[in-house]
């Protein structure tokens, strides 16, 4: 059994001495170093102790989780992300593919967490995506990160005209003429990307505002010549959504 040493960062002492007590009861392969209560001090403990895991609170007194990885010359350790339920946080986890925990921490959900831990690879390079969405000038040069058949696809969102959707799963349309079958279904991206210009125009269709020449009584006029489809309900939230 693979085992691991984790740094818990977290500024609640009373959080923090939950999902302390929770490892210790349920995840025998974790051992918990310390705790720190502060990005200041999380940076020393990181540097002095050599964790593999950092379970990482999002915000902290004095920086957020994002900046104090950005703070570091590397990250070798994985990272878990904790943060109170704020569905913004969540979607921004999720548009990123990195693992995290809504506080309270739910025991089953950590169970979970920490089997991924043994079993998921290494995410350095999602973090290291997620920093630079964080910096990218506009959402177009945001990058999306999705399993695909032939392992994991980055791809800025630029790229993407449309988003179809196959059965449980989704084709994504690039400006390549290309396009990559991922295992999430349409509505796992209508829920990351509907504030990133996005839209959902039938069950089947979610399109890119930036690929839309025209809209016509019940189709999208891609820039392309294609025509999506807008299903008979959404006729009206389309024509607000493209003319706003």
């Amino acid at each position: 059994m693979k085992t691991f040493k984790a740094l818990i960062v977290e500024d609640n002492a009373f959080m923090a001495a939950v999902l302390q007590d929770l490892l210790q009861l349920h995840s025998k392969e974790i051992s918990v170093l310390s705790v720190a209560n502060s990005g200041k001090k999380a940076l020393e403990m990181i540097v002095a102790t050599k964790p593999n895991v950092v379970f990482l609170d999002i915000e902290l007194p004095d920086m957020t989780g994002f900046e104090l990885l950005n703070k570091l010359p590397e990250i070798n350790f994985k990272t878990i992300f904790t943060t109170a339920h704020s569905h913004y946080a969540i979607k921004a986890f999720r548009f990123n593919a990195l693992d995290y925990l809504v506080k309270p921490v739910n025991e089953e959900e950590l169970k979970e967490a920490v089997k991924r831990l043994g079993n998921s690879k290494d995410k350095t390079e999602e973090i290291k995506t997620a920093l630079s969405n964080l910096k990218a000038k506009s959402v177009d040069d945001q990058k999306l990160i999705l399993p695909t058949q032939q392992g994991t696809f980055r791809i800025a969102l630029k790229q993407i005209i449309y988003i179809e959707s196959e059965r449980n799963y989704s084709y994504i349309h690039i400006v390549n003429g290309k396009k990559e079958l991922s295992s999430k279904n349409l509505a796992y991206f209508e829920e990351i990307l509907k504030d990133k210009a996005f839209f959902r125009c039938h069950r089947s269709y979610l399109v890119n505002k930036r690929y839309i020449k025209a809209i016509s009584h019940d189709a999208f006029i891609l820039k392309n010549g294609f025509e999506l489809p807008i299903s008979r309900r959404k006729k009206t939230e389309a024509k607000d959504w493209f003319y706003r």
